[in-house]
Parts: C-alpha cells; sequence; structure tokens
C-alpha cells in the first residue's frame, strides 16, 4: 500500500467545489510536487491527504502507523508571547536538548537554539520549521509552499537541503511549489492541479525558450510553463481549455 491514497477525493470548501475526482498515490522515497494556478485547491488537497479536511467524496487512506511530518505555508507568531526555538521545537512533543542540537545542525541553523522565534531571519525560520518536522522522524514530509518569502539563493538551497534529506532518511516529499525552475529538477513526479488532476508525470526542465509548455493558460505566468511533462493517462481525461 502507499503512504498516501486517495480515490475519487472530492472537497467542499468555502461553500464552493474545490477539488472533483482526484486521485492521488505517493510511496516511500518519492519526491512529488503539486502545481497550479492560485485557486487551485492545492492547499485544501494538502489538507484533505493530512484528514484535516472531511471529503465530500471518495476516501483518504493513510499507511498504518504513517508518520507525517509538516511544514504549513504561514504559522501565525503572537509576538507579545516570546518564545525560544528550543522551546517551540518541544511543542506539541517533548525532545532532548541533544536531539534538538543534532537536528539544527542537520538543518543548517546550529546557532538558534535560544534564540527567539520572533527574531529569525525568512531562511533560518523555514529551517526551524523544517527541523520540527524531521523531529518525529517522519516516513513522508508534507509542505505547503515551503519557500514563500525566500530570495532565489535561500529556496535554491532549501531545495537542495530537501532533497539531502530525503537522500539521507528516504521519506516521502510531498510539496506544493511555484518555483518550477529550481524544485523540478529534484521532482520525481510532477502534478498539475486545477481543481482535478489535470495530468501528472516525470518533469523535465526546458532549456531553450521556442517551446516553452503552457499549463494552465495565460494567467499563471511564464514560469509556470518551465517544464515538459509525460501523460500518464488518456489525454481526453485533462482539461486543456483553461483560458
Amino acid at each position: 500500500m502507499s503512504l498516501i491514497t486517495a480515490t475519487d477525493l472530492g472537497v467542499n470548501y468555502g461553500g464552493r467545489t474545490a477539488l472533483h475526482g482526484v486521485n492521488f498515490n505517493i510511496d516511500l522515497g518519492e519526491i512529488v510536487t503539486i502545481v497550479g494556478p492560485n485557486g487551485s485547491g492545492k492547499s485544501t488537497l494538502l489538507k484533505a491527504l493530512l484528514k484535516e479536511l472531511p471529503p465530500t467524496a471518495g476516501k483518504v487512506q493513510h499507511q498504518r502507523g504513517l508518520g507525517i511530518g509538516y511544514m504549513p505555508q504561514r504559522l501565525a507568531l503572537d509576538g507579545r508571547m516570546p518564545i525560544t526555538v528550543q522551546r517551540f521545537l518541544c511543542l506539541p512533543h517533548r525532545h532532548s536538548r541533544k536531539q534538538i542540537e543534532l537536528m539544527l545542525t542537520h538543518v543548517g541553523v546550529s546557532d538558534v537554539l535560544n534564540q527567539q522565534l520572533d527574531t529569525l531571519s525568512g531562511g533560518q525560520f523555514q529551517r526551524v520549521l523544517l527541523a520540527r518536522a524531521l523531529l518525529g522522524k517522519p516516513q513522508i514530509l508534507i509542505m505547503d509552499e515551503p519557500t514563500q518569502g525566500l530570495d532565489q539563493p535561500g529556496t535554491a538551497a532549501f531545495y537542495k537541503l530537501i532533497a539531502d534529506v530525503r537522500e539521507e532518511t528516504g521519506c516521502a516529499v510531498l510539496m506544493v511549489s511555484h518555483d518550477l525552475h529550481v524544485v523540478m529538477s529534484d521532482s520525481d513526479r510532477v502534478i498539475c492541479l486545477n481543481g482535478h488532476v489535470c495530468c501528472q508525470g516525470k518533469p523535465q526542465i526546458v532549456s531553450n525558450a521556442p517551446e516553452y509548455r503552457a499549463l494552465f493558460g495565460h494567467g499563471t505566468g511564464g514560469a509556470m510553463a518551465l517544464y515538459q511533462h509525460s501523460h500518464d493517462h488518456n489525454h481526453d481525461e485533462c482539461d486543456h481549455d483553461h483560458a
């Protein structure tokens, strides 16, 4: 059985149909990236796969005893309640100082243990969130736009770290991303989402411009077209008319 499997998944959210007919699976060791325009249901899909949102159709199954590490898109911090990195990494599950020190070193921020969380840079904060997700030794790491707000070098460094984590631990990685030019080379599979799975397959970086393949019409920008993918289902199942 795959780590997570969704069968004919549908989700109504905010009074509208956010997802319909989604079939999905991810296996140990895979890096799978979900892409799509704003409002295409990417974050909703992650929440449904995490079982935080109940499906209105279909089902989501987890492998028994599945360990999940999750990095949310945003984390609201109350500056009136200062908290150190060490204390934050003991929520909700306590870890020893030694475990925390080793993990912070592993993700490249060994010097922030006693720093206040709200004083971290964007790159430091994302690595602390990654450390928190990894402390539970998950079989799958799920991330919702983990490099949002980082500059290009910070983004590249973060994705290199994710690839290293997969190599070292063998965990699966499922992420939502807009950073196609950086992340695609490390993805085993790309899922193109726009309320349903339009198509999916192995990505290929396009090196020269004339043959860009626009995935979701004119509104998503050139970066959405910087890779090609192979279809693993009938083209009639893809919705190519998103103008």
